[in-house]
């Protein structure tokens, strides 16, 4: 075990580093998690990553990432679903599906490798950083699809926030419409927060009640395409691994749900949560290359692109519809 101290040292100052970014004006509407792998991969291009430090990392990309993805499940509560109402969970959960598969389809006609169109697909559909490291834990995609996934989480993600808000106005939403639009629509959780409070309290919590929502069904979709990986794999050595984190994911949500937990538990809850997945993506980072991101090509560019514009098309059209 003290083989995996230094590069678990070396990814702990890089999240370090990614908080500390996090409070400086203009670097709040990006997650921890989103500037840590980014941190990363500049740590790993410029400075390089240590071959001492891979054991170390490894264990932050597999285990931590794993237990913070368990964590995560305190931040959902099923009154959640109550409070957005039948329409609105109606709405995230059409949308989620619907992009979901909209996307692998669209990665098929691309020719965009099955991994990393998966990837792109959770980040898109359910929520960011933390779906593409949950998915990542049954696909086991390569560090560089990761990290490329997340990057398109950062910049679609980046342009819905700034965009909607001003379309919203055009489009004549009122503060629910456009709580429900955002949070079921954009990427990352800081992201909706960041667009949907532009309009307002109604607007604010609508969008991060909806988004949470999203959150939720971050366990049955991983269970799903795991339990469809395992039936397209003959070779059972090489099945993609029930997982079980998903299980502990699950089991937070219900006591989260059942149990009143003391009020300064939940900030504690939080912080643990964004730190140990700002730990697990800076593994990530911290073993990727420009090289290998290049590598990859403008179609998955374009299958992102082509994602975030169906979901923000689909989520209006259910609000104008459904909302």
């Amino acid at each position: 075990m003290t083989d995996a101290v230094p590069g678990i040292v070396l990814a702990g100052i890089v999240t370090g580093a990614a908080f500390s970014l996090h409070e400086v004006p203009g670097f709040g509407l990006f997650s921890p998690m989103i500037l840590a792998v980014i941190i990363g991969i500049l740590f790993a291009n410029v400075v390089g990553t240590p071959q001492g430090s891979l054991a170390g990392i490894g264990v932050c990309q597999r285990n931590l990432l794993r237990l913070g993805i368990v964590f995560l499940g305190f931040q959902v509560t099923a009154g959640q679903f109550v409070a957005i109402g039948v329409s609105g969970l109606a709405i995230a959960a059409l949308a989620l599906s619907t992009t979901f598969f909209f996307t692998l389809f669209a990665g098929r006609l691309l020719g965009v490798e099955t991994g990393l169109t998966q990837l792109i697909a959770a980040g898109t559909s359910i929520c960011g950083a933390s779906a593409i490291a949950a998915v990542n834990g049954v696909t086991k995609a390569r560090d560089q699809d990761v990290a490329y996934a997340v990057a398109m989480v950062t910049l679609f993600g980046t342009l819905a926030m700034l965009a909607l808000p001003p379309l919203a106005i055009v489009l004549g939403l009122d503060a629910r419409e456009f709580g429900l639009w955002a949070g079921a629509s954009i990427h990352e959780v800081a992201q909706v927060v960041g667009a949907s409070f532009q309009a307002g309290p109604v607007a604010g919590e609508t969008g991060t009640i909806a988004k949470l929502a999203r959150v939720t069904m971050l366990a049955p979709m991983v269970l799903l395409l795991g339990v469809f990986l395992r039936g397209k794999t003959s070779d059972a050595t090489a099945r993609p691994p029930i997982p079980w984190f998903i299980f502990g994911f699950i089991a937070a949500v219900l006591l989260n749900s059942l149990v009143e937990l003391p009020h300064w538990m939940r900030p504690v809850l939080t912080l643990m949560t964004s730190l140990l997945l700002a730990l697990g993506l800076a593994g990530m980072g911290l073993k990727t290359e420009f090289t290998q991101i290049r590598a990859l090509g403008a179609r998955p560019l374009l299958l992102a692109l082509t994602a975030a514009v169906f979901i923000a098309s689909l989520s209006l059209m259910l609000v104008k519809i459904v909302g």
